[in-house]
């Protein structure tokens, strides 16, 4: 039963592990999202002071920004469902581990 418990708590911690590594990623993505952003900011910028802009790269840094939004969407939706499911593991595991220390204290006390 213990072992067991250990197992759960390896495994709960190697998923948390592989969520901080996607969260890294994520950041990074984050981080070239914010570059596009500054990108259609200064075309924007452009288009109000009245000077035409590159329609062409406008679409496609529109594309390539949405493209990247849905993939940190999706990335972000899914280490979220991770953490989620590691938290519950781990509580489960702190449960079980509690009960053990009940056990052994009733099994001390008839002894």
């Amino acid at each position: 039963f213990v072992q067991r418990s250990e197992w759960n708590l390896q495994l709960m911690t190697q998923r948390a592990l592989e969520a901080e590594g996607n969260v890294e990623k994520l950041k990074q993505k984050i981080f070239v999202l914010q570059g596009e952003l500054e990108s259609s900011k200064a075309e924007n910028e452009n288009l109000k002071a009245g000077r035409m802009p590159d329609l062409g790269a406008m679409r496609h840094n529109i594309d390539f920004a949405l493209q990247n939004l849905h993939k940190i969407i999706m990335g972000a939706n899914w280490s979220i469902k991770q953490l989620a499911s590691g938290a519950e593991l781990l509580h489960l595991v702190a449960e079980v581990l509690e009960s053990t220390g009940k056990i052994n204290e009733v099994e001390a006390d008839k002894e």
